[in-house]
């Protein structure tokens, strides 16, 4: 088969969740199944991160912007597919093209604007759902990130639920416990990390649910102490009152900011080293599509607080302490317990590790290539 991917978040946006996701497949794809042809579509020459000399790259001139994107994925890609005689066609991304030359895969990791009223932006957003839901329903496969992103879609786009399978996650070989404590140290020192700290990676976006985690700490750090504060790593956005709120000032409101500390982004190298110096990681998301990170942090030996939310309980199954993202008072002794019962503690490292070993790159490469053969034989 001739396999040909949109590779427009590898060119553009190689470190967020779907730029690590598509680079994760074209990692894996050619090692289990390297009798089939793979293209990357991408957009522009700039540098790509590294690739196995199995993947062929197709590069294509384009713009960077939102426009741009869109038409990208509605004329480039579906020609340069067309002219690659693809076999399959798979767009890692909420973006397909209304036509394809080729039976169409896409990957949808969520349907947050489906499901989240506030997530449905202008006129400008709108449009661009229409026109995804419009050009999912004609895709020959959906691809969801876990069961319960499978059942939003389901519940939502309308598919038939033999179109929508799910195809799970996994953390890259980089999240281990196994470290060398020195280059871990040095990782920790360029965000003035402390010896332990409680850690929260990810977005600021109102379904992140950091306000809560910012209120439960006002009870969670006082029990704990000042020389275990709570560091929040992420790119801050500019407050709007919707989507965004101005949690520096939410901490100075709530007097915490003794103890909590906003690190700001975290280099892609550098992560495996902040998770395993965590005494605990909290994700107390209200929705994901899958939710990466406690998984990564699992991996690296971290115990995890996380959310009852959505897809969580799912990827975390009993290795971490659940909790109703509602109930902040649960939050709080969530985080107090994962910091003082050194029993509990060691049980979330070994039930960790031993569920993120369960999820692996290369089982997800080789369920796709056995999707790719469905469809491409229909």
């Amino acid at each position: 088969m001739r396999i040909a991917l949109n590779g427009w978040f590898l060119a553009h946006h190689p470190h967020t969740g779907t730029g690590r996701y598509v680079h994760a497949l074209l990692t894996h794809l050619p090692i289990v199944a390297p009798e089939h042809t793979y293209w990357v579509v991408v957009p522009g020459g700039g540098s790509l991160p590294p690739l196995p000399d199995a993947v062929r790259v197709q590069r294509l001139a384009s713009g960077a912007g939102h426009l741009a994107k869109i038409w990208f994925e509605q004329n480039l890609f579906p020609a340069a597919c067309r002219a690659l005689e693809a076999d399959v066609v798979h767009v890692p991304h909420w973006g397909p093209p209304l036509t394809s030359p080729a039976p169409l895969v896409v990957t949808v990791h969520d349907v947050i604007p489906l499901v989240l009223p506030d997530y449905r932006g202008d006129w400008r957003v709108r449009a661009y759902t229409a026109l995804a839901l419009a050009a999912t329903r004609g895709a020959s496969l959906v691809l969801a990130d876990s069961d319960a992103s499978r059942r939003d879609i389901l519940q939502h786009i309308g598919l038939p639920e033999v179109r929508v399978r799910t195809v799970h996650l996994a953390a890259g070989p980089e999240y281990t416990s196994r470290s060398d404590p020195a280059a871990d140290e040095a990782a920790r020192a360029r965000y003035d990390l402390p010896e332990s700290y409680a850690l929260y990676l990810g977005g600021f976006d109102t379904r992140k649910n950091v306000r809560a985690l910012l209120t439960a700490w006002t009870w969670a750090g006082s029990a704990v102490g000042e020389s275990y504060p709570l560091a929040l790593a992420g790119a801050l956005p500019k407050p709007n009152g919707r989507l965004f709120a101005d949690y520096p000032a939410l901490a100075r409101e709530l007097d915490v900011t003794d103890t909590v500390r906003f690190i700001g982004p975290i280099a892609e190298a550098d992560k495996p080293a902040v998770y395993r110096g965590a005494g605990a990681f909290v994700y107390p998301s209200a929705y994901e599509g899958f939710g990466l990170p406690p998984l990564e942090a699992m991996a690296c030996g971290t115990p995890v607080v996380a959310s009852t939310a959505s897809c969580l309980p799912e990827v975390a199954g009993d290795a971490a302490l659940l909790i109703d993202p509602h109930d902040v008072a649960a939050l709080a002794e969530a985080l107090d317990r994962a910091h003082t019962d050194d029993t509990l503690r060691a049980e979330l490292v070994t039930r960790g590790k031993r569920r993120a070993s369960g999820f692996r790159w290369d089982d997800a490469a080789r369920q796709l290539v056995g999707l790719y053969r469905l469809i491409a034989d229909c």
